[in-house]
């Protein structure tokens, strides 16, 4: 690959960057990995997080999550627990902070219709967009050939932002890299075993994501109060719990809906969960909904690292060294409150025409972008669809420009360019 150097540390691989720079900050000590994470937090894609939706929609209340007070958590919480085990701290926190880089407008929802959108380029997954912007649509640094290198992170911080190291394949909708970025991520993946092993930072990411996705959403949605009423229900009405067990273990979980039946008769029974019911959104009851969610946090967080020295001793464990531990028990339950996000929020009566609406701006939005190009272009896009050698490579720039916009950017750009038509 064009510009491959041995970047900070020479004859240490995962310190390696794409394109060799000279050594910095010699005289504050700063390491490799915490030049990645000052990169990550200082990037244009980072703070566009700000305004992309979590689970509800940004703006619409100021307690809610977004993508980047998720990230944030996510960061918070891989680091504690990847230090924990002996992992570099600066590692796992770049890892959760860049996580959710490649997310585009509208959440999960978004990434549907994107993937839809893009079948012509290869389709569309938000962590092999985070790649792309990380080794390519951010702009840091340049390779000799004056092409992009994006932030040019270390090796080590790359492949820990790698929750599905391999591409697309059939059957299989979670993928980590497109086919145009197989080079950067053989280059990445360089020294590792050879399969679709992930490292452990990038297994702890993964698993802080899960933590602070189930236990936050879960917050948010009592707050909300989409959530508080429907628990009373659970606990008494077999047929629900059914129903929410089966929403589980079709999109969560790995375990049958019986078995998660009998997880959750338990964790509903569990005195932590007391607030949820009882919430009034009074300071009192403000106190009571984070204690629970610093129990349920710190329960899970301490299981995995628990079980995790168990198995593989003390420490310190890095790399791949060693594999995450999660007790069976601790995901169903983490998936399960998942499933009462997906079943209670984000499934909640109205809700199903505000995301077919999102679909439908994304939709016309790609396609007035393809028709016109690439004068509606941003000034970073348009040169790459100008230079872009094919149908299928112009394409897949209309979609990083589309997924580059926050919410209210895509709904602007829709109105503005659609009203133009």
């Amino acid at each position: 690959m064009p510009g491959v150097g041995t970047g900070d540390v020479v004859g240490e691989p995962d310190a390696e960057r794409m394109v060799a720079e000279p050594a910095k900050d010699s005289g504050y000590g700063r390491s490799p990995y915490q030049r990645d994470r000052a990169r990550v937090l200082h990037s244009a894609g980072f703070r566009r997080l700000a305004a992309k939706t979590q689970v509800h929609t940004a703006g619409t209340d100021d307690f809610l999550r977004t993508r980047l007070t998720h990230s944030l958590e996510v960061a918070q919480i891989a680091r504690e627990m990847g230090g924990r085990l002996g992992c570099d701290p600066d590692i796992v926190d770049v890892a959760g902070l860049a996580h959710d880089l490649g997310h585009p407008p509208f959440g999960h929802n978004g990434e549907d219709a994107l993937d839809v959108l893009a079948q012509g380029c290869g389709g569309f997954e938000g962590n092999a967009q985070t790649l792309r912007v990380l080794t390519r649509l951010e702009a840091k640094v340049l390779r000799p050939d004056g092409g992009s290198a994006g932030l040019n992170l270390t090796r080590a911080s790359l492949d820990a932002t790698c929750k599905y190291p391999w591409p697309r394949r059939p059957g299989q909708p979670k993928f980590g890299v497109y086919a145009d970025d197989a080079d950067t991520f053989a280059w990445l993946r360089r020294g590792g075993p050879g399969d679709d092993t992930r490292c452990l930072e990038a297994q702890v990411m993964d698993w802080a994501d899960d933590v602070a996705y189930s236990v936050h959403d879960v917050e948010d949605g009592i707050h909300g109060g989409y959530l508080r009423l429907r628990l009373p229900p659970l606990r008494t009405d077999p047929d629900e719990r059914a129903a929410l067990c089966a929403d589980v273990a079709g999109r969560y979980s790995t375990e049958s809906a019986g078995a998660l039946a009998e997880v959750l008769v338990e964790l509903l029974a569990d005195p932590v969960l007391a607030p949820l019911v009882d919430y009034d959104g009074s300071h009192r009851a403000l106190a009571a909904l984070k204690a629970t969610t610093s129990v349920l946090t710190g329960r899970f967080v301490a299981a995995a690292v628990g079980a995790t020295q168990d198995r593989f001793g003390g420490g310190p464990l890095r790399r791949y060294a060693a594999d995450l531990v999660v007790p069976r028990r601790i995901r169903a339950e983490c998936a399960l409150l998942k499933g009462m996000a997906l079943r209670y929020v984000m499934r909640r009566p109205g809700a199903q025409g505000w995301y077919e609406r999102q679909r439908e701006i994304l939709t016309e939005l790609v396609e007035v972008l393809v028709a016109r190009a690439p004068e509606p272009l941003d000034p970073v896009f348009a040169p790459l669809w100008k230079a872009a050698p094919d149908d299928a490579a112009r394409l897949r720039v209309v979609i990083d420009q589309v997924a580059s916009l926050t919410d209210p950017a895509a709904t602007a750009w829709h109105r503005r360019l659609t009203a133009a038509g």
